[in-house]
C-alpha cells in the first residue's frame, strides 16, 4: 500500500516521523497546504473544499490510502472525504481517543484535549472519548496561536514566544493535572518539548503517532520514495522539517498550484 499524508501544513510531518522510525523503508507523498494555513478557523464549507482538493491531489500521484493528518479536518471532513472518494482515509481523532481513554482510566480519570478553534466547535474528540467510556472527564482548549508558532519555526523549548503561548493556554489545564492531554492538532506535537514543561504530571497523546501505529498494524505499506509537496514557499517548509525530522529533505520538496492540481 502505498500512503499519501496532508496536512495544512508542518504539521503532518509528526505523521512523517513516526512513520520513518516504524518503518524507515517507506514510500509515501507528503502534501502540506502551507499557502492556506492555518485550517483551525475555517467553515465545514470551506475545509470541506480544501480536504477534497489536497485528497484529489494525493490521488493523482496514485496513492492507495490517505492519512489525513489534521484534526481540523479529521472532526470535520472524514465524510465527505469517504463520499467522494473510492480510497480508503485514516483520521487522526479516534486512535488518539483510545490512547488517551487507556492511560485516564489507569490514571485519574481525567483528559485535556488542546486543538484549534474548528475542531473544539465540532466537539469531536468529546463525543468519541464520551462514546468510549461516559465516565471520563474531559476538558478541552483551543490554542489558535500555536500552528503559525510552529509554521514559522519558533518550536525550541526556550523559545520565549513559544513559552508564552503554551503557558497562556495550559495554565488552568495543569492545575487539575489530567492523566492524558491530547494534543488534538497534529502541529502541536513539534511543540512537546514546550508543552511537557507546562504539563509535568500530564501524559501527552500524539494523534499522528497513534494513527501510524494503527495504520502500520492493519497494512502492509510499500517501500519506495518519498515526495513533498507545498502550495507555498519550499524552502521555509524545508528549513523547519529539517529542525524536526532531522535530515534533509530540500531535493525532495515540489511547489504545486493545489486550486489547479
Amino acid at each position: 500500500m502505498r500512503i499519501g499524508i496532508f496536512d495544512s501544513g508542518l504539521g503532518g510531518l509528526t505523521a512523517v516521523r513516526e512513520l520513518e522510525l516504524r518503518r524507515p523503508d517507506a514510500g509515501y507523498v507528503y502534501f502540506g497546504d502551507t499557502a492556506r494555513v492555518p485550517y483551525g478557523g475555517r467553515s465545514k464549507e470551506v475545509l470541506d473544499r480544501y480536504a477534497v482538493q489536497d485528497s484529489r491531489f494525493l490521488i493523482s500521484k496514485k496513492v492507495d490510502a490517505i492519512m489525513v493528518a489534521c484534526c481540523t479536518v479529521s472532526a470535520n471532513c472524514l465524510d465527505t472525504l469517504e463520499n467522494t472518494f473510492d480510497i480508503p482515509f485514516y483520521g487522526v481523532i479516534e486512535p488518539a481517543v483510545r490512547a488517551a481513554a487507556q492511560i485516564a482510566s489507569a490514571g485519574n480519570g481525567k483528559i485535556a484535549v488542546l486543538c484549534t478553534s474548528a475542531t473544539l466547535k465540532s466537539g469531536t474528540f468529546e463525543r468519541s472519548i464520551k462514546k468510549l467510556d461516559p465516565s471520563l472527564s474531559v476538558t478541552s482548549k483551543a490554542c489558535p496561536l500555536l500552528v503559525p508558532l510552529v509554521e514559522n519555526g519558533r518550536i525550541s523549548v526556550d523559545d520565549p514566544l513559544a513559552n508564552i503561548a503554551v503557558s497562556e493556554y495550559v495554565s488552568g489545564l495543569a492545575e487539575a493535572k489530567p492523566s492524558a492531554v491530547i494534543m488534538g492538532c497534529t502541529h502541536y506535537p513539534l511543540l512537546s518539548a514546550v508543552l511537557e514543561k507546562y504539563l509535568p504530571e500530564s501524559t501527552l497523546v500524539n494523534c499522528s503517532a497513534e494513527t501510524v501505529k494503527e495504520i502500520l498494524s492493519e497494512n502492509a505499506v510499500s517501500s519506495g520514495e518519498r515526495s513533498f509537496y507545498v502550495s507555498d514557499d519550499p524552502m521555509q517548509f524545508a528549513s523547519t522539517a529539517k529542525l524536526f525530522l532531522e535530515h534533509d529533505i530540500t531535493d525532495r520538496i515540489e511547489k504545486t498550484d493545489i486550486d489547479r492540481a
